[in-house]
């Protein structure tokens, strides 16, 4: 029989943290747990997204890049939230007026 390891039996709180989840398009994506992961995976994808005209590498990763960082910046989620509101508002998805639909 083999002894147990005293870092096993203990819940890591890392492991018990749920995923962070960023809503985009309706559907639910999975982020980075790691605030410097997050942050370093964001730029990455930003720098990249300026090299758009290569194969592969696109324009797409920037807006993407910009994503993930509103995750935790506060500037940048304010920044994609007006835009969200913005978007829904001349779309006709948003509610802009009372509960009646009136302006």
């Amino acid at each position: 029989m083999e002894p147990q390891d005293s870092t096993k039996s203990r819940s890591d709180p890392e492991a018990d943290r749920p995923h962070p989840r960023i809503r985009l398009f309706g559907n639910h994506y999975r982020i980075p747990r790691s605030a410097p992961a997050r942050r370093l995976t964001g730029i990455a994808l930003v720098i990249l997204g300026f090299f758009g005209f290569l194969p592969v590498i696109g324009f797409w990763m920037i807006p993407l890049g910009l994503i993930i960082l509103s995750y935790d910046s506060h500037a940048i989620r304010r920044w994609r939230r007006r835009i969200a509101v913005q978007f829904a508002r001349r779309n006709g998805n948003g509610k802009t007026g009372n509960e009646n639909g009136t302006r």
